[in-house]
């Protein structure tokens, strides 16, 4: 709770602060520390669930009517959700402000959309899901416009708002079905549909399907992924780097808490749906990502294809997957905010781009390698981990043992195009002007490249450094 309302209060100080600050900088500091203390009171809260003492660890004794629900699962997602973003905030603050002039409205929608994440990751009725999406949506298509000069920006907030506006539709047609049909007492609170284990009613099918494809329109996965290329190709980068990120793990969030809680006793009737979604996801996302010639496109599309395997998550909903989902967050969000700050300082977004770039700036080499390691899932990057307990949990989860083996095969069609960057990096001369640049590159912002990219390699190594907050 504390994390909701902080987030929500300091977004209104921020879009309101624009009118008194004065220097372009000042809401850069005034976001990273109400980020800083947005983790310190979710930090709070998550040791005092541990102890017990759950109505100590709220600072705001707000009756909530059990509409939300908070344990150390989503507790844990926040707090990797809010470093995450601070990172990209000490990373990006800077790249934020060349956007446009209303910088702090930025910041504010960006809280926004971390309150709207942690009502998605804590929502215990159908109603506080359809807001949280909500929340966590709308401020996007303002951002995904916002550099108002680019036709390409202008194009991607309009597809983004159309496609999203129909998502939201079938969503709110979903919960009216799962609503209605109903045998028991009609309910939206997720943990009292009783399906049972016999064979669903028709409405309960049909609105479960229904919501089944607005949460992968959310997270981008096959089929409902046709918006997500052109939308992270035509955003500012920066604003792409947090929605192929922090926006997406708030939609995987969401989606398996609706599936536990709600239709969790029915999961041998949907689980060959999220079969055929999860392969065709892994396979399209990864061969689609071969052929893009634009790093900034590639990474749309590598992010379709790790949401495939994140998709592994909600196919198998053990133990094993709820661990996998918190360390994919944090892998993926920390290797793909690297990656994109690298991005941002460079003229040329196309592979070319990268040619030469150890002799140039052998950190930010170093560091990229890093990152694209992880994203591949090489062994001792979070990647790594993080895809290994996916498998697992598939695995135990003892159906459909053919979709482990199609999702290593995947990964290693994904190590081709990442390992075309690495190769441009150290093995090919920079022959392109685009590269003759001034960078735009400071000793902090090394320093906090080196930080992330030990920070995958630590949880790479020792992944209970996260997973061990789920049990506290």
């Amino acid at each position: 709770m504390n994390a909701i309302i902080i987030t929500a209060v300091w977004g209104i100080v921020m879009m309101f602060g624009g009118a008194f600050f004065k220097k372009k900088s000042t809401p850069k500091y005034w976001a990273i520390g109400g980020l800083i203390l947005t983790i310190i009171a979710n930090c709070y809260e998550l040791f005092k669930q541990g102890s017990g003492d759950v109505n100590q660890g709220n600072l705001f004794p707000v009756d909530i009517k059990d509409m939300l629900a908070f344990n150390s699962f989503n507790l844990t997602f926040i707090t990797v959700v809010l470093i995450c973003t601070l990172l990209l905030f000490l990373l990006n603050g800077g790249d934020i402000e060349k956007v446009g002039k209303n910088v702090s409205e930025y910041f504010a929608l960006i809280f926004f959309v971390l309150c709207g994440v942690c009502i998605s990751a804590t929502f215990n009725t159908l109603l506080t899901l359809f807001l949280g999406i909500e929340i966590l949506s709308i401020p996007l298509y303002i951002l995904t416009g916002s550099d108002k000069r680019n036709l390409k920006s202008n194009e991607a907030a309009l597809k983004y708002f159309l496609m999203g506006s129909f998502s939201t539709g079938i969503l709110l047609m979903g919960i009216a079905f799962i609503y209605g049909g109903n045998t028991g007492t009609p309910t939206f609170y997720i943990n009292n549909i009783n399906l049972g284990a016999g064979k669903l009613p028709v409405m309960i099918a049909i609105g479960l399907v229904f919501l089944l494809i607005a949460m992968t329109f959310k997270v981008s996965a096959v089929p409902f992924h046709f918006w997500a290329p052109d939308v992270y190709d035509g955003a500012p980068t920066v604003f792409t780097s947090f929605m192929a990120t922090i926006v997406k793990a708030g939609g995987f969030i969401a989606f398996i808490r609706l599936f536990e809680h709600a239709f969790g006793t029915a999961q041998q009737q949907w689980q060959i749906l999220i079969t055929v979604i999860t392969a065709t996801t892994l396979l399209l996302g990864n061969l689609t990502a071969v052929f893009q010639q634009s790093v900034k496109r590639m990474l749309a599309y590598s992010s379709i294809a790790q949401a495939g395997f994140m998709l592994l998550a909600i196919f198998a909903l053990n133990q094993f997957a709820k661990e996998g989902i918190i360390l994919y967050t944090a892998a993926y969000s920390l290797a793909t905010i690297g990656l994109f700050a690298i991005l941002i300082k460079m003229n040329d977004y196309t592979i070319d781009g990268f040619n030469g770039l150890a002799k140039q700036q052998p950190v930010l080499a170093f560091t990229a390698t890093v990152f694209l390691l992880s994203l591949t899932g090489i062994p001792l990057t979070a990647g790594f981990q993080a895809k290994l307990f996916m498998l697992i949990a598939a695995v135990n989860d003892g159906h459909q043992n053919w979709l482990v083996v199609f999702a290593v095969l995947c990964a290693a069609i994904s190590a081709f195009y990442y390992f075309k960057i690495i190769q441009a990096i150290y093995f090919r001369d920079n022959t392109s002007s685009a590269q003759q640049q001034e960078w735009d590159v400071t000793p902090g912002f090394k320093t906090l490249l080196i930080i992330i990219a030990a920070l995958v390699i630590l949880i790479g190594i020792w992944p209970s450094l996260i997973t061990e907050w789920l049990h506290y």
